[in-house]
């Protein structure tokens, strides 16, 4: 599992009182699965909670808050843009332990994707792809679309709302 430590070195390079004193912040993985499609093929998907505990913090809460929405909007996007998926799942605990220290628990769930290829040799290797990015939209103008070399359509385009799209891989070509 990479997004642990990836998560772990972020907060840490991202917040002065961290940095200062990263054994302050554990990192735990509770409740995990792991998942196979019985596609053809071995690749599967860890599912887990993801338990954060920063001891003894006397940062600011708003500092955890953006540096980790900012990890979660690369890392995990849908826990940002799915509203029903978003609503409640980054949860948090504090137990105040003066007026200026806490011990904060962050949970979150995480999925990780692990593709598993055979090589021409039989040897299989493992691959921990990283997640879909957006791109930036096109610019606005009147567009075409084309399909072999025919004309299919063409509209005004609207400026985007600087929001992007995600980015797609197309499937390689078929052969024979």
């Amino acid at each position: 599992m990479k997004k642990p430590e990836s998560l772990r070195a972020h907060l840490l390079a991202a917040i002065p009182e961290l940095k200062r004193n990263p054994d302050r912040l554990l990192v735990f993985v509770d409740s995990g699965s792991m998942r196979s499609t019985a596609a053809p093929g071995l690749s599967f998907e860890y599912s887990y909670t993801l338990n954060l505990i920063l001891t003894d913090f006397a940062g600011s809460p708003d500092a955890v808050a953006v540096a980790l929405f900012a990890w979660v909007l690369v890392n995990q996007r849908e826990l940002m843009e799915n509203h029903e998926k978003g609503r409640d799942a980054i949860k948090f605990e504090a137990d105040i332990l003066s007026n200026k220290a806490v011990d904060l628990s962050i949970t979150l769930p995480l999925t990780e994707r692990v593709i598993v290829k055979q090589q021409a040799d039989g040897t299989l290797h493992i691959d921990h792809p990283q997640e879909p990015q957006l791109e930036p939209y096109y610019p606005a103008g009147h567009w075409q679309l084309y399909a072999k070399g025919m004309l299919i359509a063409e509209w005004e385009s609207t400026h985007g709302q600087g929001i992007g799209d995600i980015a797609s891989p197309h499937p390689a070509p078929r052969r024979g």
